[in-house]
């Protein structure tokens, strides 16, 4: 599991899971289309029609203190979405 980072669970994600059978994950920056297709259909078993990627940049961020401003960032990453065939699913909350 060197490509996906982790499962993208939000309220955005999940409302378009139930709808459109498409799935999201947090993948390295580095990786492109055809290997997250191969580990997501190696690891979940699973057949993968599309894959889309989206790169997000961090945002600066700032904060005023007593000590003064304080300067930072969010972190980047690499979004994919995922679109299985009809009818395999992806259950993230199977072992908890």
């Amino acid at each position: 599991m060197g490509i996906i980072v982790k499962p993208l669970v939000t309220e955005k994600m999940t409302a378009i899971t139930d709808k459109l059978n498409r799935f999201g994950f947090i993948v390295r920056p580095d990786a492109n289309k055809l290997e997250i297709k191969r580990e997501i259909e190696a690891f979940y078993n699973v057949t993968v029609l599309s894959v889309n990627t989206a790169n997000y940049l961090g945002k600066r961020k700032s904060r005023y203190t007593k000590a003064g401003i304080i300067n930072g960032a969010t972190k980047a990453y690499k979004k994919a979405i995922v679109v299985l065939k009809e009818g395999d699913t992806i259950d993230f909350y199977s072992n908890i």
